[in-house]
């Protein structure tokens, strides 16, 4: 009689020392072992009833996928690896794409591994360590470049992976990104109205394809305004939080900037420590537009206007995507372009009374 969950009594429990295998859960389930190994594996043409039935059991006896064996016996190791940089210009980036990533792949065969990439080392070394390995199925990575040769390798190789960030390369391949362009426009439209008109943009290092993004819509903003672009001398979000601070000060305490937009959480909290010590004041002085990424940004006061871009549905969609160009679907048809969410909107001309509202 084969087990269900909740009835263990029915369960061969595997004696001690004793490594549950595939032929144990088909005795217990009276299937056959190759109809157990689909069903483990979430083959749609194993019944729903079926495969939750296996599940249960494994689950019951403690029956863990010897991924050795796997790995020869179909060529697949049931791996995606995220190669993550760690970086501080947005708080918790990597925790809310694990996140996402780990809600997607959940009730699938795959497992996630998180694999370091250090800003001084070969950013290609990552990947060709993976493709020489073969230790994963498929592989996420970040902060593109317009001819990122990670992507090239990748291409050539024609292993499944997918980038958070887009490349100008010709040959198409599967991406979710942020509309960065749209982002920087939206923000100098908004401090513009608002009377700003001496506005500067942190942004991203010009490697980063997303620094032309962010340029070219801070860019039309400008020239739809009619406002002025002010240089920060190569201050990006990547910079030392002090030196953000300083520079801004600077700019402000001179009177040669009256509004921000930035790409990032943290240049953000540096700019309203510069404004706050310049003895000025965000909103009714100085505006500022910042890209959000977490809740907890929503707690500074005052108030800062955000653009809130989503890295848990990023991560989500980067998952799920790489999933079906496992699976063999073209990679045409797997880019997706992300749009933000206003959260907070000053709306008080300068001077007045802010009031904030939530959208």
């Amino acid at each position: 009689m084969a087990g269900t969950r909740g009835d263990k009594g029915n369960i061969p429990q595997s004696g001690r020392g004793e490594k549950p295998t595939l032929r144990t859960i088909a005795e217990s389930a009276g299937l056959a072992v190759t109809t157990v190994s689909r069903a483990l594996s979430g083959d749609p043409r194993i019944a729903a009833k079926t495969r939750e039935r296996v599940a249960a059991i494994a689950d019951a006896v403690g029956y863990v996928p010897d991924r050795a064996a796997q790995r020869l016996r179909t060529g697949r190791t049931n791996v995606i690896s995220f190669i993550l940089e760690p970086h501080d210009e947005m708080l918790a980036f990597g925790s809310m794409m694990i996140a996402g990533i780990t809600e997607a792949i959940r009730g699938t065969p795959y497992h996630l591994v998180v694999t370091p990439q250090f800003a001084d080392a070969d950013p290609v070394a990552p990947v060709r360590h993976i493709l020489r390995n073969r230790l994963a199925d498929g592989i996420i990575f970040c902060r593109t470049q317009p001819f990122d040769l990670r992507v090239r390798l990748l291409l050539e190789a024609d292993f499944p992976f997918v980038t958070h960030g887009r490349t100008e390369l010709a040959t198409p391949h599967p991406y979710v990104d942020f509309d960065n362009s749209a982002f920087a426009r939206d923000a100098v439209l908004r401090l513009a109205a608002r009377g700003h008109g001496k506005i500067g943009l942190i942004g991203a290092p010009d490697t980063y394809t997303f620094s032309q993004h962010l340029r070219h819509g801070f860019m039309a903003g400008i020239r739809e305004t009619g406002a002025q672009a002010v240089d920060l001398d190569g201050i990006s979000i990547n910079s030392a939080p002090e030196d953000i601070r300083r520079r801004v000060f600077d700019r402000v305490s001179a009177g040669a900037a009256d509004a921000f937009v930035c790409g990032g959480e943290s240049p953000a909290m540096s700019v309203v420590a510069a404004v706050s010590d310049a003895g000025l004041a965000i909103n009714r002085d100085i505006g500022l537009v910042a890209k959000q990424t977490t809740p907890l940004f929503g707690q500074i006061r005052p108030p800062v206007e955000t653009i809130y871009e989503d890295l848990t549905a990023a991560g989500r969609d980067l998952a799920e995507i790489l999933m079906k160009r496992i699976a063999g679907e073209p990679a045409e048809g797997l880019q997706r372009l992300q749009t933000g969410e206003r959260l907070f909107d000053v709306r008080a001309p300068r001077g007045a009374p802010i009031e904030t509202a939530v959208e």
